[in-house]
């Protein structure tokens, strides 16, 4: 069974002020490209090519509108950006990233699932990384991360001497009180892998302190489990959450472009034309 897609698109992102007044943070110009191709890239690079794309209430047609059925061309030269097969669901109340995932239950069908926030943009697509978890992981999850300068923004890795990981602290000292300050410097980023177990295990979850369904719990499930792998990712990785980190990513772009394709990736993947 293929592996699909999830693309993680609602939230008020309250933290950009008047830039999300009327639209959804992640229809936002990142670049040349509103800030949801990038994610839609990735997956087609990967050979993901059937997307669920789960939103707010208030933005849906806003999307189905740009994106259509997945099959888009550029306005300037018809030129293929897109060949995917989209399927569109709406959150009708904000309820956590966990939540999210639990939506697509009946669009996986028993499968496995990739899951990508939209306003996760990464400099090298990791390619290899999806493809091992699609072709050879045979059950569990599998989490990327990386070193930031800041991780008590995040939820963060824990390994043990050996490099294992052994948890996931959503935000220490803020969200999980166990910990007042970060245990590593790798976060765990917007980017998620997940065998069919991940529906029982958000039908299990109880609402965190700030009332959400907690990825990071769904992760430690699968920790505690012995059922988890990671990946540490290259170049950079950036979320645009604020007026300041949504600049930076822009002119990250601009300058190294986005999902590009490392050197030592095996070329498994349908590829899209270059910008």
């Amino acid at each position: 069974m293929a592996l699909k897609g999830l693309i993680c698109a609602g939230g008020e992102a309250t933290r950009l002020g008047e830039l999300t007044q009327i639209t959804n943070k992640h229809l936002l110009p990142v670049g040349e490209w509103p800030m949801i191709y990038y994610a839609l890239e990735l997956f087609q690079l990967a050979g993901v090519t059937e997307v669920l794309i789960i939103t707010g209430h208030h933005h849906g047609g806003d999307f189905m509108r740009l994106l259509g059925d997945g099959k888009r061309r550029r306005r300037d030269n018809g030129e293929r950006l897109f060949d995917l097969d989209l399927t569109y669901k709406v959150q009708t109340s904000p309820g956590g990233i966990a939540q999210v995932v639990g939506m697509a239950e009946q669009f996986a069908a028993g499968g496995k699932i990739v899951v990508c926030l939209a306003d996760n943009v990464f400099q090298y697509a990791p390619l290899d990384a999806i493809w091992r978890f699609a072709e050879e992981q045979t059950s569990g999850a599998m989490v990327f991360v990386k070193d930031v300068p800041d991780p008590e923004r995040f939820g963060v890795a824990v390994f043990d001497a050996e490099g294992k990981l052994t948890d996931v602290v959503e935000k220490p000292g803020r969200v999980d009180l166990r910990f007042d300050r970060p245990p590593s410097a790798y976060a765990i980023t917007g980017l998620y892998c997940y065998d069919a177990d991940v529906y029982d295990i958000v039908r299990s979850l109880k609402p965190s302190s700030r009332g959400e369904l907690e990825i990071s719990d769904v992760n430690r499930t699968y920790i505690a489990r012995g059922d988890m792998t990671y990946e540490v990712v290259s170049g950079w990785w950036k979320d645009a959450g604020t007026p300041k980190g949504l600049t930076e990513l822009g002119l990250l772009v601009e300058r190294d472009g986005a999902n590009r394709v490392a050197p030592e990736t095996r070329l498994q993947g349908p590829r899209l034309p270059r910008r």
